[in-house]
């Protein structure tokens, strides 16, 4: 969505974020905290999101 600048509000990719990190922890088993910061780090995409989850939880 665009606001009254028609710039991007950002609150559709909030939620998708939420969304996404939401899956990953439930699939990793991490905290939402640190999904939201592989998303930051590495992106959105699916595949890299859960190899380097695994690699994160073998590494605690």
């Amino acid at each position: 969505m665009k606001d009254g600048d028609g710039k991007p509000d950002g609150s559709h990719t909030d939620k998708n974020i939420h969304l996404l990190a939401a899956r990953l922890a439930k699939e990793a088993s991490l905290s939402e905290e640190e999904a939201r910061g592989l998303i930051k780090s590495i992106g959105t995409d699916w595949n890299s999101l859960v190899r380097e989850a695994k690699f994160l939880k073998r590494r605690h």
